[in-house]
């Protein structure tokens, strides 16, 4: 693993390892580096919890961290992508972390950057270290993924969370479905569609996505989309015993989930936030031993 670009390119064997890092780290096993390593946070979209996670994880393995804002940067002067990335690998950076709204701008940069790279989002197409605290959280719930029931709640058609989850978590053995409104469904995505009625009685994982309004060619009402289409407190309550609520964020209370299902005693959802920290400690390490930037003892 030279780059982590797409779940794809993840092996069974290879996100177990992760898990097993990330729970040596989760226990205060993890050593600082003693050597100066610059890591670059490329955000062309806004984040809160991605690129914090980042910076904790970043600054836990003791990696200098080189912040970026487009808006004061030199893409205001038309620099593309590739170009600040290069700028970024020639000043001595020797990994970057990437957020952009394009589906496919790993293509554009992959082949031509010697420093190993991880998608922190490609607009609405893949977001794999999501998907990888995600399957984290849910493992360390049950123990296992296969034959677990998740159902994903919500704007499928225009979230990468939703793709990459889907991929990972049915490569895992997980039983995955689909729930949404129907101008929210992606048929391209071949996982059975149910409704929210039927998903809360069949999950033993119910992870709510937000809608995502920035992705819509058109506005987009929400009316009554909690009582139609989201997990309300009468439907939690037809839940599984052990049933857990995940939720990627950020939660737009009261309009996909109740707002006080958010915090309430099946809500692992902060617990993600916690997880992401680890796995992405773990998926950096796993990246500068592959390119020989740090040694085998470090992981």
């Amino acid at each position: 693993m030279k780059h982590l670009m797409s779940v794809k390119s993840l092996t069974r064997q290879k996100v177990f390892s992760l898990f097993k890092l990330a729970t040596k780290y989760q226990q205060n096993n993890s050593n600082k580096l003693d050597k100066q390593l610059f890591v670059a946070n490329l955000f062309f979209e806004s984040s809160t919890r991605t690129k914090m996670s980042f910076t904790v994880a970043q600054k836990k393995l003791g990696l200098d961290v080189l912040d970026f804002s487009p808006q004061t940067s030199s893409m205001t002067k038309g620099e593309s992508l590739y170009d600040t990335a290069k700028t970024f690998e020639s000043i001595g950076a020797q990994m970057l972390v990437i957020r952009h709204s394009s589906n496919d701008w790993m293509k554009e940069i992959q082949s031509h950057i010697h420093i190993p790279i991880v998608n922190a989002g490609a607009g609405a197409a893949e977001h794999p270290t999501q998907s990888l605290l995600d399957a984290y959280t849910i493992y360390q719930e049950f123990g296992y993924l296969e034959d677990v029931n998740v159902v994903i709640v919500g704007d499928i058609k225009h979230s990468r969370v939703a793709r990459s989850n889907a991929l990972l978590l049915s490569k895992l053995g997980a039983n995955v479905y689909f729930s949404a409104p129907p101008q929210m469904t992606d048929t391209t995505l071949k996982f059975p569609n149910i409704t929210i009625d039927e998903a809360v009685k069949i999950s033993d994982c119910i992870m709510l996505l937000r809608v995502q309004y920035e992705r819509h060619e058109q506005s987009l009402a929400t009316t009554n989309f909690l009582e139609k289409y989201g997990l309300t407190i009468e439907r939690e309550k037809q839940m599984n015993d052990h049933a857990i609520i995940l939720h990627p964020a950020p939660v737009n209370r009261g309009v996909e989930i109740d707002s006080h299902l958010v915090e309430c005693d099946r809500s692992r959802i902060f617990k993600q936030m916690t997880n992401g920290v680890y796995i992405r400690m773990a998926i950096m390490s796993k990246l500068l031993n592959k390119w020989g930037l740090i040694n085998e003892n470090f992981t």
